[in-house]
């Protein structure tokens, strides 16, 4: 197995050879198709997975059944839940599902505790990944209760759009994006439609005037 993965991550490059062997001959490479539920509630975080290709989507599921998205993991980045999970030595509080088809180097925890004891520059590559999350995490809240929802839409929008400007995404996953209802999101696309900014068909959100929603984030910035 080619073990070059190492080098696509920025901190593990600098690993001395001695750490750097021990990582190669203590993980291994998954696949995962599209849709796979990674993990769950009250499951063992076993392996830290450093995703090499795909995304993983993060959401938490509230009592009442509502789910709330977390974050995303691209590729090039680790999941900031298993890494506490790891360190804490406790079970998931939320879900994580492969977006899309998912390959990613699978750390054990016995190579993981390994080298978070004894290498300062895997240390270093593991809290620096779970201190930005844990900012991204602080935004998404702060997002949540400061920022009007027309804005954050928009943005999300923009964030998820591929290269024919469409979104593909029900008005209830995007409402589950943005940790607020369905209605709440069909009410405010409508709202676009009428400003010529998208068009809408069956699980699809159409770009039509990108410039109109980048404009309607851009002022909010200004007015913060």
């Amino acid at each position: 197995m080619e073990n070059a993965w190492i080098d696509r991550f920025k901190g593990l490059s600098r690993l001395p050879d001695d750490i750097r062997a021990e990582l190669e001959q203590g993980s291994q490479i998954v696949s995962v198709p599209a849709g796979t539920q990674i993990f769950a509630p009250g499951q063992t975080a076993d392996n830290l997975l450093l995703l090499l290709d795909g995304t993983v989507r993060v959401q938490q599921k509230s009592e009442t059944g509502r789910e709330v998205f977390l974050y995303r993991v691209h590729a090039g980045e680790s999941c900031v839940l298993t890494t506490a999970c790891m360190l804490a030595f406790e079970d998931y509080s939320a879900d994580g599902i492969a977006e899309t088809d998912v390959s990613a180097a699978a750390i054990p925890r016995r190579t993981f505790d390994s080298l978070v004891a004894k290498s300062p520059v895997f240390r270093e590559f593991v809290f620096t990944a779970y201190s930005r999350r844990i900012t991204d995490l602080f935004t998404l809240i702060d997002d949540i209760v400061f920022q009007r929802m027309d804005v954050r839409l928009a943005a999300r929008l923009l964030e998820l759009v591929d290269e024919n400007g469409v979104v593909r995404a029900t008005h209830a996953v995007l409402g589950t994006e943005l940790g607020t209802a369905r209605e709440v999101i069909s009410r405010t696309l409508s709202e676009f439609h009428r400003r010529g900014w998208v068009e809408q068909s069956r699980g699809e959100v159409h770009i039509t005037g990108r410039a109109g929603l980048e404009r309607l984030v851009r002022s909010s910035g200004a007015q913060a």
